[in-house]
């Protein structure tokens, strides 16, 4: 080949390069935010099995590291205001547990402060100051400083109490008590409690409402979701706790995704492979839709848009329109999706897959699978934490 057709050959090449290179450019630019050099993103997921934290690196979509905490991690929380991590780890009956502080700056565990027998839910106050977790083995709730590192209080609950939230304007603790059939209501302030509802057949999760005047449990033994008006004091006349309805949903509601906007609820029925839809402001019950095969788990886009849900039996994320009220898809995942958290940007959605052991990854944009990154065993629980380095 004489050099001048050689030439011609490589700047032929060079400038294929260069118009791939922008192609690839172009898409990820308009796929994916841009972020300043001092931006940093994570997502932390526990895995159960392995006694570790998956921490991805969300602006590079790849694996951080896999970090080492306590013994059969369950839960975890990202705070509101502080670059940390707050690790729920259940522990072995009748051994206590403990919760690992990751510093998200450095990934690397921080602090261990020792719980009570098998915590296995976290909520934290709106200014992170405090955390509350539910102690499944000892029938309480442990309040834990996070600036002191150490556990202050320890309140009483229910039965089995396995999920603890605290209402948007930190003024009541609602507790889901599996064993006990029951929700039990405790003032933050004094740790009171307020008052005790019976009849929800294994309490499973709490979600509030915005405006801190209802919370919603759904009955995982049974087929309803339970309905509690929180204390309103500052009325005239005060208004107590109160019971004020049972729902009926579809066979063994396990979990509720509330719009971000406050708006419905969508109550994934495990049993009967569908989502009910509830109105929280007049307590009806909607629609209800076929999802999938043991639908586990909902979240609702940022924009209130739609809802994804993991089947459990079928190894894929089903997505929803909300606003058309049909489905518009699905999505393949891994095997088990049991828990699911977007981006900051919502542009990505990681689902944890409990029994293949990894973490599938969404482009929200065109609602398909971008990549599988690997995880411990049993990835059970998940949250994304996104900051800037000073």
């Amino acid at each position: 080949m004489d050099p001048r057709s050689r030439s011609r050959i490589c700047q032929s090449a060079s400038l294929a390069a260069i118009l791939l290179a922008l192609t690839l450019a172009g898409c990820r630019t308009h796929d994916f935010p841009q972020y300043p050099a001092n931006y940093r993103e994570y997502v932390y997921v526990t895995n159960g099995g392995s006694d570790t934290v998956t921490i991805l690196d969300v602006v590079n979509v790849r694996v951080d590291r896999e970090l080492p905490v306590g013994h059969n991690p369950v839960a975890v929380a990202a705070s509101p205001t502080r670059n940390e991590i707050y690790v729920v780890n259940s522990g072995t009956a009748p051994a206590n547990g403990s919760l690992s502080v990751i510093d998200a700056e450095h990934n690397a565990v921080v602090a261990t402060i020792p719980l009570r027998g098998q915590p296995v839910s976290i909520d934290l106050k709106a200014d992170g100051t405090l955390a509350y977790v539910a102690n499944s083995g000892s029938n309480s709730v442990s309040v834990v400083d996070l600036t002191a590192r150490r556990e202050i209080a320890q309140l009483a609950a229910g039965d089995d109490p396995v999920f603890v939230r605290i209402s948007p304007d930190s003024k009541t603790l609602v507790v889901a008590n599996q064993h006990g059939n029951s929700v039990t209501i405790i003032d933050a302030a004094s740790g009171n409690v307020r008052a005790s509802f019976a009849g929800c057949p294994g309490a499973s999760e709490v979600v509030i409402v915005p405006d801190s005047t209802k919370a919603f449990a759904p009955c995982a033994a049974g087929h309803q979701v339970m309905v509690v008006a929180l204390a309103q004091p500052d009325f005239r006349p005060a208004q107590p706790d109160r019971l004020e309805t049972l729902m009926d949903v579809g066979r063994a509601p396990v979990d509720l995704a509330m719009k971000p906007d406050g708006g419905e609820i969508f109550v994934s029925n495990s049993l009967s492979n569908s989502v009910s839809e509830i109105y929280d402001s007049t307590d009806e019950v909607g629609d209800t839709y076929m999802i999938g095969n043991t639908p586990v788990r909902g979240i609702v886009s940022r924009d209130n848009s739609l809802l994804y849900v993991g089947n459990d039996r079928s190894q894929e994320v089903t997505v929803y329109s909300i606003d058309d009220g049909k489905r518009i898809g699905s999505v393949s995942v891994g095997d088990g999706p049991a828990a699911m958290a977007f981006s900051a940007a919502g542009h990505l959605l990681f689902i944890a897959d409990h029994r293949s052991g990894d973490v599938a990854v969404i482009r929200t944009a065109s609602q398909s699978l971008f990549t599988l990154l690997p995880a411990g065993r049993d990835p059970n629980a998940i949250v994304d934490k996104a900051f800037n380095v000073q």
